[in-house]
């Protein structure tokens, strides 16, 4: 149970860790940038205003979820790795 107490006040920490480190991904050469924190909430969206082409608003849709979908997936990547590294070698039922 001692075991299992420190795990969870790790896990917590990490948890905490990861809500403040971010990532950040581009799209479209630059035209728009995505900052999702490792807790997978998105901190941010920037778009280029140069890039917006009024005719063409689902290329700017597209590029927006490219990005968006590409720091998701960082930022899971990050979080699954920190995760894993408290979980390794343990296999409790429910916890993962």
């Amino acid at each position: 149970m001692k075991q299992a107490g420190r795990i969870q006040r790790q896990m917590e920490q990490a948890q905490a860790d990861l809500a403040e480190r971010t990532v950040e991904t581009t799209s479209g050469g630059g035209a728009v940038k995505v900052t999702a924190k490792c807790d997978g909430r998105l901190k941010a969206i920037s778009i280029n205003p140069e890039s917006i082409d009024k005719e063409d608003i689902s290329l700017l849709e597209d590029l927006v979820l490219s990005a968006v979908n590409s720091a998701l997936d960082q930022a899971k990547e990050i979080s699954d790795e920190e995760m894993g590294k408290l979980t390794q070698g343990l296999s409790i039922p429910g916890l993962i």
